[in-house]
């Protein structure tokens, strides 16, 4: 994997921090979309002899950097949840090929909120789990904990914030 790595490196250091200009709603926060990110990182990867694919196999969302002269590739991967709506699983592959390429290149994300630097850091959230869910679910209201995930005291998967919902 020399050669892949040799040029991953190259690409890294001209890649820099990607400025978040998308807006999600629901958690009141910035990100950079897919389109951003590959529009962003593609030209720069390509300038280094190197490839994206994003296959979907085995109910996996792959993404694959390939060095394009020796044939080496790393790749990262996230399982699909099971979902029958054709836009959430629409939604859930885009999500999962945005943080399967940034992860795969390390890609920071500037902060566009100057104010966040003075801020003190918050507590970190409570990670929900099939496990906790339902003791947290005793002790506190389905809205409660909608307005926590919200508010960034809880974190939950996708499926966890359907299940909440319904």
């Amino acid at each position: 994997m020399k050669e892949l790595l040799k040029n991953l490196a190259a690409a890294k250091k001209e890649i820099g921090a990607i400025s978040k200009d998308s807006k999600n709603p629901f958690f009141k926060s910035k990100y950079f979309d897919i389109n951003q990110l590959l529009e962003h990182v593609e030209p720069v990867l390509l300038k280094h002899g190197l490839m994206i694919t994003q296959p979907i196999q085995e109910n996996k969302v792959y993404t694959n950097i390939w060095d394009i002269e020796s044939g080496e590739f790393c790749n990262s991967y996230l399982e699909l949840p099971i979902i029958q709506d054709p836009q959430k699983i629409g939604s859930a592959i885009s999500y999962f090929r945005r943080y399967t390429l940034a992860s795969l290149l390390a890609i920071q994300a500037e902060d566009d909120d100057g104010n966040k630097a003075s801020k003190p850091a918050k507590k970190t959230p409570v990670v929900l789990t099939d496990a906790n869910i339902k003791s947290i679910l005793e002790k506190k209201t389905q809205k409660t904990v909608l307005e926590g995930i919200k508010s960034g005291k809880f974190t939950a998967t996708e499926k966890q914030l359907e299940q909440l919902n319904k």
